[in-house]
């Protein structure tokens, strides 16, 4: 399954995103990696932001693989992953992704998975390509909430977020999976779906991530692209995984970046 990708496992580290970084950075990267940590200090949101997560009711990981397209013919891969993470929690939970698609599981673009609003899990990618014509080395950073998510409110310095954990996902008396299996489960589809994904690019999964779009139709605002919020109607994304936003007169593409998505209050 994995007999491809360079397993890690370690007990602490500052982030394993800064890890497989460096090593990038310092052309030691050859075959995919995947590194977990049972507690990160340091642990990395998008923009800079800390995770936060207390290691015995969180998974957190990184995995970094060599994509043979340019950066710039990665767009969308952040929403590719959340299609995977999906897929992976689904296969380790010996579920089927209908079933979590019922018990209110979403995505959020560009890079969190939602259940009933709520934060379950968050995806940080980071990397880029040293030279023309070497591979694209991308950095996945994955965090998930497994359980006590009261732990990890009280935590949160923005006490308006909401947490969610996979153990309020999966149905009554279904037993949490072992760390172990869920991390492999991840892996394993990761792996498969970036060889898809370095072929066809996000257009072949379009359709569908906007089965899973939390907002679609919805009136949301967006901040952080400039310094004053946008407004309109989320309409899924297009073929290149940007947010399509509907004003008055017309549809703007809004692509990944420091970027807040929320709906209107």
């Amino acid at each position: 399954m994995t007999a491809n990708c360079i397993l890690e496992r370690v007990a602490e580290t500052r982030s394993t995103n800064d890890d497989l970084l460096e090593r990038w950075r310092a052309g030691e990267l050859i075959d995919p990696v995947a590194r977990i940590a049972h507690k990160q200090t340091a642990g990395k949101g998008r923009a800079g932001r800390a995770w936060v997560a207390n290691p015995q009711d969180s998974i957190c990981f990184s995995m970094a693989y060599p994509f043979k397209r340019s950066p710039a013919e990665l767009t969308g891969l952040s929403l590719l992953v959340g299609l995977a993470v999906i897929e992976g929690i689904a296969h380790a939970c010996h579920l089927k992704p209908s079933d979590l698609h019922q018990a209110g599981l979403r995505l959020k673009w560009p890079n969190d998975l939602l259940l009933n609003h709520a934060k379950l899990a968050g995806i940080l990618i980071e990397g880029g390509q040293a030279k023309a014509g070497d591979p694209t080395w991308m950095i996945i950073g994955v965090g998930i909430n497994l359980r006590n998510t009261t732990a990890i409110e009280a935590m949160l310095e923005q006490t308006e977020l909401k947490a969610s954990s996979l153990e309020q996902l999966l149905p009554p008396q279904h037993i949490l999976p072992d760390t172990e299996v869920l991390w492999l489960a991840l892996i394993e589809s990761f792996t498969n779906h970036f060889k898809q994904f370095d072929q066809h690019g996000f257009s072949a999964y379009q359709e569908d991530w906007l089965k899973w779009d939390a907002f679609l139709n919805e009136r949301v605002m967006i901040s952080g692209i400039s310094q004053e919020s946008i407004y309109g109607i989320a309409k899924g994304v297009d073929k290149n995984g940007a947010l399509l936003l509907e004003q008055e007169n017309k549809t703007v593409a809004i692509y990944a970046g420091d970027v807040s998505l929320r709906l209107q209050s």
